[in-house]
């Protein structure tokens, strides 16, 4: 290995102007060093600088900032040196930026084909025919589904998962010597992400590429870093070796990380006398979009035969991959969605199906607490008079009693009373998902329901976010359906749990009955894609290995959902009956051919 870095950073400082015209740094005294074919991850809080640091790799700061010092040498060029042509001409070529989000990234008017063969076009490395032969070579190494006609697909027609692999194709078009990797697979599903990961380390090493890995995901960094920098309010806090800052660290920040990405088992709160009845019973619920056919089936199903109980101060996790139904219960059990059949009873008491003709009282009871806070609440608006809405709705408090409920509201959700008159666009995420919580606290409801109230957030703030939650619960009671399509953290904080595949419950139970195997297939399947937190997991892991063969599946409307992708499907079973559902020893009812003794063991 040459003695002479690859990428070095030396001194970097990185500044801005604030309102008042006045510079401050939000990086400085930045310095790491890579080798060739290294892959270091830049791991922190949102807010660290992450990003900021990964985008003056590109020679870029965002507008308003500034690279103020320090030097950042790629290869034989210090990008500090270069003016914007000079530049232009090694970003996409040389070197290459993989971001978050594939599907903002994409123009939805051009095909997938003409958008990742176009940095070869402009550098002027090869002809076209040798650009889109290159292309469909990486298609077919990022693992894509028919890599040699996917390239004609318009990005809306492609999912998550593929948009961030044909990202990574773009990318590496060139054979850059240094990737950019921005938080590539925070958005997507675990199943998808193993599949994504396994692409993204595969086609890397092969092409011996140097890279950055920005990510608040420890376990996931896990798999692909050779060195972690761990950063805090734009200053490094411990950089080493991946295995010593995973397995070792140093530093308390570090240690405060590491712990808030390792979900501890929460006790469930001792119960307070209440009435025996359930707080919410869902009966026989089907639901979906557009016109409901004569047999009370909606023209695009979602849902079907749901069936649930949530007992009074309970949690009940729902889980499952994106686009499996978890929302649209919320939003059933909300009003914001009348049912196509079935039945949400609240206390006993059938619910009206839509909000219309639902009363007062049962808006107050059944609060929704929206995955993204940015969208949820209303920038301009000050926190105190977000809070105080809700109060003068349900309750009818105006003036000084509404004041001294929003104070309570705020120490209830451990904020500063100071707050109260600060505009929500100046808050953080993790502040601006309190205030989201609070706003439901203020109805004193009986039931919250939190659609994915973490999955924006990085490590230490959801562990906070959840925390709060915990404490919340035994101070009030309140009973909660927690949203996700995390299981570590649903199998930690819930007492129940519904995992839900394609609209249909395939399993159901309380939490211990997750805690060991056998599971449905599908739930092993989500178990599986976890990462966990060593090197090596990625590569030993078979989570979303290819199914065993089986003839063409029979025309029964009611066959397994899951039959496509499951790796324990019976040829002559599976593909020409309906799966019955049944209890299993351990306490969990699956909809399952198998039982205890044949499914596949976790």
């Amino acid at each position: 290995m040459s003695a002479l870095p690859h990428v070095e950073v030396k001194g970097l400082t990185v500044t801005a102007r604030n309102a008042a015209g006045e510079t401050f740094p939000i990086v400085s005294g930045i310095d790491f060093a890579l080798q060739r074919g290294e892959v270091l991850a830049l791991i922190g809080e949102s807010g660290s600088g992450k990003t900021t640091i990964a985008l003056t790799l590109l020679g870029h700061a965002r507008p308003g900032a500034r690279i103020a010092s320090g030097s950042i040498r790629v290869g034989d060029v210090d990008l500090t040196t270069l003016d914007r042509s000079a530049l232009a001409q090694l970003r996409g070529n040389r070197i290459a930026y993989i971001a978050q989000s594939a599907a903002a990234a994409f123009n939805p008017s051009r095909t997938i084909m003409e958008q990742v063969i176009e940095p070869a076009l402009i550098h002027d490395l090869m002809p076209r025919g040798e650009a889109e032969a290159k292309a469909v070579e990486l298609f077919r190494g990022l693992a894509l589904p028919f890599p040699d006609t996917i390239g004609s697909r318009y990005p809306h027609q492609l999912s998550g998962g593929q948009l961030q692999r044909l990202m990574a194709a773009m990318a590496l078009i060139t054979d850059p010597e240094l990737v950019i990797l921005d938080e590539p697979t925070t958005a997507l599903d675990v199943t998808t992400q193993i599949e994504v990961l396994r692409a993204f380390k595969a086609v890397v090493l092969e092409r011996g590429a140097t890279a950055i890995y920005v990510s608040h995901d420890l376990a996931v960094v896990a798999q692909m870093a050779d060195q972690i920098v761990v950063l805090s309010q734009g200053r490094i806090k411990e950089a080493g070796a991946a295995a010593q800052i995973l397995h070792a660290p140093a530093d308390d920040y570090t240690k405060t990380l590491m712990a808030a990405a390792r979900p501890a088992i929460r006790p469930a709160p001792a119960k307070a006398k209440l009435p025996a009845a359930p707080l919410l019973e869902i009966k026989g619920l089907t639901a979906g979009y557009g016109k409901i056919d004569k047999d009370g089936r909606p023209r695009i199903p979602v849902l079907r035969d749901i069936n649930l109980t949530i007992e009074r101060g309970a949690t009940l996790g729902v889980i499952g991959e994106s686009g499996s139904g978890k929302s649209t219960i919320a939003r059933v059990i909300a009003g914001l969605l009348p049912p196509a059949s079935g039945q949400v009873l609240l206390d006993g008491e059938i619910l009206p199906p839509g909000l219309k003709g639902r009363s007062h009282e049962q808006f107050r009871r059944v609060q929704l607490v929206f995955q993204n806070a940015d969208t949820a609440l209303n920038p301009a608006h000050s926190v105190g008079r977000i809070l105080e809405r809700p109060l003068a709705f349900y309750h009818g408090l105006k003036g000084n009693a509404a004041h001294l409920r929003v104070l309570e509201l705020l120490d209830l959700i451990r904020m500063p009373a100071t707050l109260i008159e600060q505009p929500i666009g100046g808050l953080s995420g993790g502040q601006k998902q309190r205030i989201n919580l609070a706003r439901a606290l203020a109805a004193d409801p009986q039931l919250i329901l939190c659609d994915e109230v973490t999955s924006a957030l990085d490590t230490v703030v959801g562990a906070a976010i959840l925390e709060l939650m915990a404490e919340l619960r035994r101070e009030l009671g309140i009973a909660t359906m927690f949203i996700s399509h995390d299981i570590s953290t649903v199998r930690a904080i819930c007492d129940d749990i519904l995992v839900l595949y394609a609209g249909t419950m395939v399993e159901t139970g309380p939490r211990a009955a997750f805690e060991t195997a056998p599971f449905h297939p599908y739930t092993d399947l989500l178990i599986g894609s976890v990462p966990e937190m060593r090197a090596g997991w990625l590569e030993e892991s078979h989570a979303g290995s290819a199914p065993p063969p089986i003839g063409a599946a029979g025309d029964h409307p009611d066959l397994c959902r899951f039959l496509p992708r499951c790796a324990a499907r019976v040829d002559g079973l599976c593909n020409t009956a309906p799966p019955p559902r049944h209890m299993l020893a351990k306490g969990s009812r699956i909809l399952c051919h198998h039982g205890d003794e044949s499914l596949i063991p976790s």
